[in-house]
This record gives C-alpha cells, sequence and structure tokens, in this order.
C-alpha cells in the first residue's frame, strides 16, 4: 500500500513524514523525562517504543487520512515553532476533509495552552486519555 503523506514547508519549517533516518533523534527526545512529561503518559520511553510509535504515527496516514508529521528546522529560528508549525498544519485541514480538531492538553502544560490560545482554540472539557486526564481544547472551524 502506498501513500503519499503531505509535506508542509514554512519560512523556517518543515513537516515531513517520519524516516527510519530520525529514530537516533527521536529516541533521544523520548528518552528525556523533561520532554516527555506532558506526552503520552507521561514518562520517557526507550528506543524501541520510540520506533514502534514512529511506525504508529506513519501508519495513522493511510488508515485515517491525517496524523503526525516529523518537524525538521529548515533555518535557525528560535521561539514560536511550535505556533508556527500548527499554524501551518491547521491551514491545511480542509485537504484533509477535517470538520473538527482538538488538542489534548495535559492540565499543566501552560506552554501547549498558550500555543492553542494564540491559535484559537478554546478549553472544552477535560478527558481521560491514555489513564490520565487531558484538557480537550476545540479549534475554531474556518
Amino acid at each position: 500500500m502506498a501513500f503519499d503523506i503531505p509535506v508542509i514547508e514554512t519560512e523556517r519549517l518543515r513537516l515531513r513524514a517520519f524516516a527510519a533516518a530520525d529514530l537516533d533523534a527521536y529516541a533521544t527526545m523520548c528518552a528525556d523525562a523533561e520532554v516527555m512529561r506532558f506526552v503520552g503518559d507521561g514518562g520517557p520511553i526507550d528506543r524501541d517504543a520510540a520506533w514502534r510509535q514512529m511506525a504508529l504515527f506513519l501508519g495513522h496516514w493511510p488508515l485515517r487520512g491525517f496524523g503526525m508529521w516529523a518537524l525538521e528546522e529548515r533555518t535557525s529560528g528560535g521561539r514560536g515553532l511550535a505556533t508556527e508549525a500548527c499554524r501551518a498544519a491547521l491551514a491545511r485541514r480542509a485537504a484533509f476533509g477535517i470538520e473538527r480538531l482538538i488538542s489534548l492538553i495535559r492540565p499543566g502544560n501552560a506552554r501547549s495552552a498558550a500555543v492553542a490560545e494564540r491559535l484559537g482554540a478554546t478549553l472544552a472539557r477535560t478527558a481521560d486519555f491514555l489513564g490520565a486526564p487531558v484538557q480537550v481544547w476545540e479549534h475554531p472551524r474556518r
């Protein structure tokens, strides 16, 4: 089964499919407790789990028609990368046929909540995700 995962480029970023060559950097990121404290179940994961997670991200695209991208910095730019990446992805939502778009944010993750607010999302409710509470932020329809 072949499936093209779209590439999105902004001034500073490239959102693209995960590749096998990403494993070392992704596994290093996933092993860092500080990086992972608001991701998944809130704890670091080992290299094997990082590999399985990358496969899951890739498999989501042909099964659902959308999914996660790897983020590659095209130019050094510092702050605002998360907002820039999210804004670029949100701009493509019509191409994916997505009516309702949400962000799941762990309580206490003020930086992600600030990004969601900058993008116009509003806190709608809390829910359970992977056995822990998350805030469900709804992005406005455009």
